[in-house]
């Protein structure tokens, strides 16, 4: 594998609200639609709020969300990053509580602390001297300041749902008034690993809540989360060029050739996906590739033309099944794969026919769900294909930088915290007694390099154990490519007797 540097990753561009503008054909709104507002048309708690914050217009998601929240339609809001949506939610916060009643009466979900702690910023500024209170509460940190802000009473509170949850089982945070609950960035949500607390979440929530959703994207998974939350909610995109609910979104990495490896791998990490396809052009560089990721803990195995056609078929039948997760393949080994749940296709390399370009983006976004087609384009020749590709075929591809190692550091710290803070709440009072034995050592190797390095270790291990599918038997490894292996491990019923029992030794 190449070496390679960090690559910096450029600020996110924000769209400012004064400034925002955006095409009415962009824009899908629900049948019976409200009409969108302006500056002028908000209430004068509201307008003081836009004064504080120096806006004199409303962004778009602003302007054609707001009316539904005012009127407490369930919403699923699609919008970009970066579009103001925060506005979109927070401003009708402050109308639908109470300043005068101390206790929580809204609640928005996020995904991670930044996250939370850029609401908590844009609410705080919002709410001015209004008298509203909002807090952050979110996990990796101490409970002491969240737990002190609950007990002083606050009307609005942003979190992570583990760190939520568990001041709800503490009984330091009660939402018996919870008045409106939101979903931030749904989508990121649920690629965290988030799901099962947030249904747990939702059995403190008292009968009669205002729930809406906003998110990037609505695939299938986010979809099925908004009916559990909301009785037919209605849908708004402010994003149709972007992603739309059944269409794939088809985006662009500039990487070096030499570089494509190590992106790959982070974009997979950050992405998250269920289930995906990696295109490459020739059989020698699929093998390359379903090598690096296997290496690298994934659950992945290849298809070319090198494999037997009964090899071929194990491949298929454990992608079908849910059995593999990423499956590298040319374009004439992956004909006749039709996945409904495929959420990505990564292109290694670009085709170099325009019209397997098509093809292979045409695995993901089926039945009506949204995918996403990422490519890694490399050389020149890969960028004039790229130019070609869009115009023949009328493709806008998005072009967003390449994911750097501070990015995919903090992703993978707070997934690792979540999963160790719900291991944490599902034990017994016996088993956090026992844990007490292991502290001082934990200390004592935090206090230099090598002993970091030694819970680094155990951390890495647990990651790709609890977040990285592997195998679930040994039927289900990767296929071999020397043939005497594979004919012992196939087709041998006494080694495959022998080889089940060893597992089953191992595991007890």
């Amino acid at each position: 594998m190449s070496e390679t540097e960090q690559i910096e990753q450029p600020e996110e561009e924000i769209i400012e609200p004064e400034t925002a503008v955006q095409d009415e054909n962009e824009i899908e709104e629900p049948e019976d639609s409200l009409p969108s507002v302006g500056i002028g048309d908000l209430p004068p708690r509201l307008k003081e709020a836009t004064d504080r914050a120096g806006w004199t217009s409303l962004t778009p998601v602003q302007s054609k969300a707001m009316p539904y929240i005012f009127a407490q339609r369930p919403m699923m809001v699609q919008a970009r990053t970066g579009s103001g949506k925060t506005g979109a939610f927070i401003m009708p916060i402050m109308e639908l509580v109470n300043r005068h009643q101390e206790e929580t009466q809204a609640l928005v979900l996020v995904p991670t602390r930044e996250l939370a702690t850029q609401v908590v910023a844009e609410a705080t500024m919002l709410f001015g001297d209004s008298g509203l209170k909002v807090t952050a509460v979110y996990g990796g940190v101490g409970y002491g300041g969240q737990l002190k802000a609950l007990r002083e009473g606050t009307h609005l509170i942003v979190g992570t749902p583990g760190r939520v949850l568990d001041h709800l089982l503490r009984g330091s945070m009660s939402l018996k008034n919870l008045k409106v609950l939101v979903f931030d960035e749904a989508d990121r949500m649920l690629s965290m690993g988030f799901y099962p607390d947030m249904r747990r979440v939702q059995e403190y929530l008292p009968g009669k809540v205002y729930t809406c959703m906003f998110s990037a994207t609505f695939p299938p998974t986010v979809r099925s989360l908004a009916r559990q939350f909301m009785d037919k909610p209605d849908f708004l995109s402010l994003s149709r060029d972007h992603v739309h609910v059944a269409d794939t979104s088809h985006q662009t990495i500039m990487v070096s050739p030499m570089e494509k490896d190590r992106t790959l791998i982070r974009l997979i990490e950050l992405e998250n996906p269920d289930s995906a396809i990696i295109f490459c052009n020739t059989k020698q560089r699929v093998h390359y590739v379903s090598v690096v990721l296997q290496r690298f803990g994934y659950n992945a195995d290849e298809l070319s033309g090198d494999l037997a056609q009964k090899d071929r078929e194990k491949v298929m039948d454990k992608l079908r099944k849910g059995k593999l997760r990423f499956c590298v393949a040319t374009d004439v080994a992956a004909r006749g794969i039709d996945i409904s749940g495929l959420s990505h296709v990564f292109q290694y390399e670009l085709p170099e026919d325009p019209e397997i370009y098509i093809h292979r983006a045409g695995r993901t976004g089926r039945a009506g769900a949204t995918g996403t087609a990422i490519s890694l384009v490399g050389d020149f020749s890969e960028q004039v294909q790229l130019k070609k590709i869009a115009k023949q075929y009328n493709i806008s591809f998005e072009e967003r930088p390449s994911p750097d190692e501070a990015a995919l550091a903090n992703v993978v710290s707070e997934r690792m915290t979540i999963q160790l803070e719900a291991q944490m709440r599902d034990r017994d009072k016996l088993r956090i007694e026992r844990l007490q034995r292991f502290v001082p050592m934990v200390k004592e190797l935090a206090e230099d390099e090598e002993g970091v390095q030694l819970v680094a270790m155990l951390l890495d291990d647990l990651y790709q154990q609890t977040l990285h599918a592997a195998p679930a038997s040994v039927e289900d490894e990767p296929v071999r490519r020397d043939s005497r292996d594979e004919t012992d491990r196939s087709d041998n019923p006494k080694k495959k007797k022998r080889r089940r029992s060893r597992g089953r030794s191992r595991q007890s």
